[in-house]
């Protein structure tokens, strides 16, 4: 793609989630569109996120389930940038007027404090590396009319993030196998699904080395003091006004949102 179309598709998506109105599926209106380019439309939006004012305090992996692998036919996640405009204080309430169409999963938070550059991270200087991890919840919202993405569409998007809810406990994980955390998301009051830190690329702590090595190719790192979504423990699932939900982690806490 041209970098003039780079860069009128990033101020598109940039409209969209600011007025909260979708647009059509960039798939569907550039078939000849490459995950390069859906890349490049990424940061050319995160670098005009900064140039207003926002800043970055971390990264996110995404499609880190078989399920939604398959859904999207990828073989891979992917991944997105979260600004400090996305972050919402646990007992803040979320406006859904200001999103299109929020969808919630819950995720385990990563805590740097130290640098990790790719390529040859491994998972154990991935735990070397971490202060400590946290409950999330994020709060997905697709810039694209009815949800109607194709990975080129969810990785131009930044990968769909539009809120982040951190819990209130940070916890050492030396002694942690992440795989074995269990959680019960409820929404509600009613238990809506059941799941393992397995369920992220068989570890969490493999995810975020992933994301280390893969960024390395686009020249980027992961910076001391960023939050790093490792990704979903479950399949996300839709929200509207008045529904609250709160994810419980084994050992890690819990941490819960409400939508107005």
């Amino acid at each position: 793609m041209e970098e003039s179309l780079i860069k009128s598709l990033a101020l598109e998506f940039i409209r969209a989630e600011d007025e909260a109105k979708p647009v059509e599926p960039i798939s569907e209106r550039y078939p000849d569109i490459t995950i390069e380019d859906a890349y490049r439309i990424q940061l050319e939006i995160v670098r005009m996120k900064v140039e207003r004012g926002e800043k970055i305090v971390g990264k996110k992996i995404g499609l880190t389930s078989k399920a939604m692998m398959e859904m999207l036919n990828v073989n891979q996640p992917d991944y997105g940038h979260i600004t400090d405009r996305m972050i919402v204080i646990e007992n803040d309430p979320i406006d859904t007027s200001k999103l299109i169409a929020p969808k919630v999963e819950a995720e385990i938070a990563f805590l740097l404090r130290e640098d990790l550059e790719g390529p040859g991270i491994t998972p154990a200087r991935v735990i070397q590396a971490t202060e400590g991890v946290f409950p999330a919840l994020e709060i997905i919202d697709s810039r694209i009319k009815d949800w109607r993405i194709k990975i080129f569409d969810t990785v131009a998007d930044n990968a769909g993030i539009a809120r982040l809810v951190l819990g209130s406990k940070l916890t050492k994980i030396e002694n942690i196998d992440l795989r074995l955390v269990g959680l019960v998301m409820k929404k509600n009051g009613e238990i809506v699904a059941t799941a393992a830190g397995a369920s992220v690329l068989g570890n969490p702590v493999d995810s975020v080395a992933w994301l280390a090595n893969k960024l390395s190719e686009f020249g980027v790192s992961l910076k001391r003091g960023e939050i790093i979504l490792s990704g979903s423990l479950i399949r996300a699932f839709d929200v509207r006004p008045g529904d609250s939900v709160v994810a419980e982690f084994d050992r890690l806490g819990s941490v819960s949102t409400r939508f107005v």
